[in-house]
C-alpha cells in the first residue's frame, strides 16, 4: 500500500470500505445485460458494508457495496427489479445452482489443463 493511500485511510485493515459510483455503474451494467434479475440485499458485517446481489434469471450473480439498505432498495427500484432481504427470504436456490454447475466446469478445465 502507498504512502498515499494511508493518508487517506484506505486499503487499511479494520477499515470498513464504502460504496462508490463505480459500484453502481457496474451493478446497473451488469443488470442492463442480463434477464430476469432480482436484487437481494445483504447486511452490513463488521469488514463490509451493507450490499447488495444481483442474481439473473440463470442464476448467475454479482455483488457489490451500497450506501445502505435504504440505498439498495433505492437502486433496484430505480432499475425495476424486486428486491428482497436476504436474511428474511435467503438466497434463491438458482445461484447456487449456478455456483454448483460453474465449479464443475472449473473442476473439468483444470484436469484437461492437467492431461487427466
Amino acid at each position: 500500500m502507498g504512502w498515499w493511500s494511508r493518508l487517506r485511510g484506505r486499503n487499511r485493515p479494520g477499515t470498513v470500505r464504502r460504496s462508490g459510483a463505480d459500484d453502481e455503474a457496474h451493478l446497473r451494467a451488469w443488470a442492463s445485460a442480463r434477464q430476469g434479475v432480482e436484487a437481494f440485499v445483504e447486511p452490513r458485517t463488521t469488514v463490509t458494508d451493507t450490499t447488495i446481489v444481483l442474481v439473473a434469471s440463470d442464476g448467475e450473480w454479482t455483488r457489490r457495496r451500497v450506501a445502505g439498505p435504504a440505498g439498495a432498495r433505492r437502486l433496484a427500484r430505480s432499475m425495476r427489479m424486486p428486491v428482497y432481504d436476504v436474511q428474511i427470504v435467503g438466497y434463491p436456490q438458482r445461484m447456487r445452482d449456478h455456483d454448483a454447475r460453474e465449479r464443475i466446469l472449473r473442476d473439468r478445465e483444470r484436469r484437461r489443463d492437467l492431461g487427466a
